[in-house]
């Protein structure tokens, strides 16, 4: 007999994600706000206390349907991610052997029908999916502005063993 394997809770009955998020990590939900002649989401309010640090440098990416960004992590850049558009996954893994979350991974799908701000701290090494048929276009609202003479940007293969995560391509 054909067995399967039983899926695991992904949401209360209240609609909301069953995620145990990395140390730090922060994802807030943010609702379309749907008006007869227009919509609006709010992108970032410092009143939701997610992340005192400062915006001071804000950059669109575009990433091609089926295409993975690498691993990369900042030393010292807390990233906070919002999806414009398109349909993404955002994987996260805690490399920080300090942390009490040490070694966890964590799998976020994020599209424009469910929009959130991801904020991933420092030490944190993530990667991206465009998952969706078209482009995915998203914003991060950094801590620290760009420093092209010296980035503060760690790019780690795809395929490496350190990481317990394998994206299937699609």
């Amino acid at each position: 007999m054909l067995e399967g394997t039983k899926q695991i809770q992904t949401a209360t009955p209240d609609g909301k994600l069953v995620l145990d998020l990395i140390e730090g990590v922060q994802l807030r939900d943010a609702p379309t706000i749907v008006e007869y002649d227009s919509e609006v989401c709010e992108i970032y309010d410092p009143a939701w206390g997610l992340s005192d640090l400062p915006i001071v440098y804000v950059y669109q990416s575009l990433v091609r349907p089926g295409r993975i960004k690498s691993w990369v992590y900042h030393k010292i850049q807390t990233d906070r991610i919002f999806l414009l558009s398109g349909a993404m996954r955002f994987v996260l893994y805690d490399r920080r052997p300090d942390s009490p979350s040490f070694g966890r991974v964590n799998d976020i799908a994020l599209t424009e029908r469910n929009r959130a701000l991801l904020v991933i701290p420092p030490g944190i090494v993530h990667a991206t999916q465009n998952v969706g048929t078209g482009d995915a276009i998203f914003i991060n609202l950094p801590s620290e502005p760009y420093n092209h003479a010296d980035p503060d940007r760690y790019n780690i293969p795809l395929d490496t063993p350190e990481i317990p995560f394998r994206f299937e391509r699609r």
